[in-house]
């Protein structure tokens, strides 16, 4: 029952995104471990990596957006950045300084930058309205499930294979290459709507309920540091190298037969509750981090905070489809990227220098807290009007 109504596209896309997953976390897993151990990088700057990474591509998510709806060719811009992305991920194969693994990661992520809010308006115009959160969950279900192939693929082939690291990351081009091939031949062009006219950039800016939403999404996100802090506190915790790929793997597991249930259940109770309740798990989740001592406590929380994104990563999205019209889903789900991604430069810069500077505990505590003021604001800033339709 949970697939009904999935549209060919978003099949596609969910296949596309399973492929992309298995590619890029076949290396994400490993690569704090890589950067501090093989090439000598500190917490500190595995921050300022994924801070930049992600906030790059948060400024090409809103441009990205703004041109899929003034040019109505989301298609095209979803596939320029799927095929930048599985080009240049797996050179990080080639890396012997931790500025080389960040030339990379930008790079990488400036397709993440252009593909990202074309393709969720896609996946919006080809869904009926009365299964959205199904779709994105279905959608995020996908891309998860490419979580749980690609850190296992790793560990076998450094099992079995090579323990050369750098052998993964090289392999990871071939279903990188798959997702671009699909994209191609299978996922078809929706006519958005009547495309916006010129104007302003301010004038772009949303308003109301979207614009409210918009900016508790963007405070939350100053406490939602990296998940590679989290494998870094694993680590630390006493989970071997080895088992960081397995760990991984099981994480996504979670976030995986979480998602469509979750995001079918919004379709029918609404959403806004879902994603409170998504953050309040987050909150404690993170406090779990602070305190916990031994390796059972680590896979006990990444099993907690799986359904955190279970719970919240579809939802958002099919609740931000919600309140903006089809005319405007490009500029709409551009806004909720860049809000989203702009926050990870200070999130994860401010998460690792407290942790080097503090400590861990004082770092979690921080994201906690932030999550659970924002669980408040959405409730008092972003009320839907009546019952949430489902739509």
């Amino acid at each position: 029952m949970f697939f009904r109504g999935i549209s060919g596209n978003v099949l596609i896309l969910g296949v596309v995104s399973f492929l992309t997953d298995f590619s890029s976390e076949m290396i994400y897993p490993l690569l704090p471990v890589f950067l501090t151990t093989v090439l000598g990088a500190g917490p500190a700057f595995l921050g300022v990596i994924e801070g930049v990474a992600e906030s790059t591509a948060s400024l090409l998510k809103l441009v990205s957006g703004i041109a899929s709806d003034r040019l109505q060719c989301r298609k095209k811009l979803v596939l320029s950045g799927y095929g930048l992305s599985s080009a240049v991920r797996p050179l990080i194969g080639a890396a012997t300084a931790p500025l080389a693994v960040l030339v990379v990661r930008f790079a990488d992520r400036v397709g993440k930058g252009i593909r990202t809010s074309p393709r969720d308006a896609l996946i919006a115009d080809s869904s009926d309205p009365a299964v959205r959160g199904t779709a994105f969950g279905f959608h995020r279900s996908m891309d998860h499930a490419g979580a749980i192939a690609g850190p296992l693929t790793a560990t076998l082939v450094l099992a079995y294979i090579t323990a050369d690291v750098r052998t993964v990351f090289w392999l990871s081009a071939i279903p990188g290459l798959l997702a671009v091939l699909l994209i191609i031949f299978k996922v078809k062009e929706v006519p958005p709507g009547k495309g916006m006219s010129a104007g302003s950039f301010l004038g772009m800016v949303p308003r109301g309920k979207v614009l409210n939403y918009i900016l508790v999404l963007f405070l939350f996100t100053l406490g939602n540091s990296s998940d590679a802090f989290l494998l870094l506190q694993a680590g630390r915790l006493g989970v071997s190298p080895v088992l960081i790929p397995v760990l991984w793997a099981f994480f996504h597991v979670v976030k995986m037969s979480s998602s469509l249930p979750f995001g079918a259940l919004s379709d029918r109770v609404g959403r806004r509750g879902i994603i409170v309740s998504g953050w309040g798990i987050y909150a404690l989740s993170y406090v779990g981090f602070a305190f916990a001592s031994t390796e059972v406590h680590v896979w006990l929380l990444f099993a907690l905070y799986g359904l955190f994104y279970g719970l919240t990563e579809g939802v958002e999205k099919a609740f931000l489809a919600d309140i903006s019209g089809p005319e405007e889903r490009g500029i709409a789900f551009g806004w909720f990227n860049f809000a989203v991604g702009i926050g990870a430069l200070p999130a994860s810069l401010l998460f690792g220098f407290i942790w080097q500077w503090v400590g861990p505990g004082a770092a979690f505590g921080f994201g906690a807290g932030t999550a659970a003021l924002s669980a408040v604001l959405l409730l008092l800033l972003v009320n839907p009007a009546g019952k949430m339709r489902a739509g």
